[in-house]
């Protein structure tokens, strides 16, 4: 599980990595710059954020033919999720440029707004690489094939420091592009992207006895449907997740500025840290799903349990590092006294939903490899959001607790839904084992 999960850590984190990089590489260009390609980033994913969940799921159904040892399944589940990523790239993109069209109407202030709209505009043309490169990534790690995946983050982070270097400023002969610049980098490492895995795919089929060329590369919009029916739920869960945190982000600039930046350190610490379980997370899927397609219910139920030990070990050391060491860590980031006191106590906080942010997590994607993804949707709708934000708003604003309200809303939320997942996961492999030895193992059953 862990030779599967450790390279899909790197890859998420250089994900992270490539978004500050490219705000430190702008930053000698002002704060309208700063915050131009930070908003921009942001809004921009935001709008990706449909198409990479309803992607998720070909971890389900290539990992299900691979475990079956139907290569042409896998193949057939491929060319679905190339047709869809094509019709969301056309979706998506037009939604791209309708919102820049729309920027001047959303309140930016005129200098950032200045810089906004022509990142974003020449953003919009890494959508296409942004989506072949999610479409291979999980064909290629449905079958058990990461460490290219990873060895592509870091080429693409290299790709995008030197071109930012080149570009922003004006080197070796080219124009001085400021935020122009850092989009066109963001362009270029994106296709690099998709060319690498493409190319690894392409090559890697050739050597197979039936390859690519087994299956007609034709529409086949029954099984994009399928693809459909079963990422839509995961899309939604992405952005709930997403829009309770930005929306948590939003609350607290009602605060004071100190209470935004420790909101904004303490979310910075522990995304990184939450890279760990997410790509545990996508081990399991993999792994679930693998055993799915052998018919295999112990060793499903299995692939599961060590997951979510995994990422206890994992988020266990997280909370006690948040626990202890809060200021130092915080430190890293500033030594504004009033800044390090409020982000000390909201450290203290996440120590606490730390286990239940790990067991969501890869109970998610436990549950994915199943092809459950309905469930982590509808409670993470109740929990982040009739719970954990209202509750936070409550201590907040009512009870005069702060930012440290709404952290302790969102932690109440994140527990709740962590054991609720937990408890899913449990009663959905339960119950698709004994589906499984009743049928006698010859057939795996349709998923949850």
């Amino acid at each position: 599980m862990w030779t599967l999960a450790w390279p899909v850590v790197v890859a998420e984190v250089g994900w992270l990595v490539m978004g500050i990089v490219d705000t430190i590489m702008v930053a000698p260009l002002g704060a309208a710059a700063i915050g131009a390609v930070g908003a921009g980033s942001i809004i921009f994913m935001a709008i990706m954020m449909p198409g990479f969940g309803t992607l998720l799921a070909l971890d389900t159904f290539v990992s299900q033919s691979y475990g079956a040892g139907r290569i042409d399944e896998c193949h057939r589940w491929l060319f679905a999720g190339i047709h869809l990523a094509i019709g969301m790239t056309l979706v998506l993109s037009a939604a791209s440029f309708g919102t820049v069209w729309l920027l001047p109407r959303l309140g930016f202030h005129p200098d950032v707004l200045a810089e906004l709209t022509p990142y974003m505009t020449h953003l919009v043309w890494s959508v296409a690489p942004l989506f072949g490169y999610l479409v291979f990534r999980r064909y290629l790690q449905a079958m058990n094939i990461v460490r290219p995946i990873m060895a592509a983050l870091i080429t693409a982070n290299i790709v995008n420091v030197l071109a930012n270097w080149v570009l922003i400023t004006g080197r070796y002969g080219f124009p001085a592009l400021g935020v122009v610049g850092a989009a066109y980098a963001t362009v270029f490492s994106r296709l690099g992207m998709a060319l690498f895995l493409i190319g690894l795919v392409v090559i890697g089929e050739r050597r197979r006895p039936s390859g690519l060329h087994d299956v007609p590369f034709t529409i086949d919009l029954a099984r994009m449907w399928t693809v459909v029916r079963v990422g839509l739920p995961a899309a939604g869960q992405l952005l709930l997740e997403v829009g309770v945190f930005a929306t948590a982000s939003a609350l607290a600039g009602r605060i004071t500025p100190a209470a935004v930046a420790a909101h904004q350190i303490v979310l910075n610490v522990a995304g990184f840290i939450y890279m760990i379980p997410y790509g545990i997370g996508t081990a399991a899927a993999v792994r679930v799903g693998q055993a799915v397609g052998r018919g295999d219910g112990p060793g499903m139920r299995m692939a599961g349990w060590v997951a979510l030990g995994l990422a206890t070990s994992v988020m266990t050391v997280s909370a006690v590092l948040f626990s202890t060491l809060p200021r130092p860590l915080v430190r890293i980031f500033t030594t504004d006294v009033q800044i390090v006191d409020i982000g000390a106590s909201l450290l203290l906080v996440a120590a606490v939903f730390q286990l239940c942010d790990g067991l969501q997590t890869v109970a998610t994607g436990a549950l994915r490899g199943l092809g459950e993804t309905r469930l982590p949707f509808f409670w993470n709708l109740a929990g982040h959001w009739f719970v954990g934000l209202p509750i936070g708003y409550h201590l907040a604003f009512s009870q005069g607790l702060g930012v440290l309200g709404l952290w302790i809303g969102l932690s109440i939320g994140l527990i709740m839904i962590g054991l609720a997942l937990l408890i899913g996961w449990h009663r959905h492999s339960r119950s698709w084992e004994r589906a499984a030895r009743e049928g006698d193992g010859d057939h795996a059953p349709e998923p949850a």
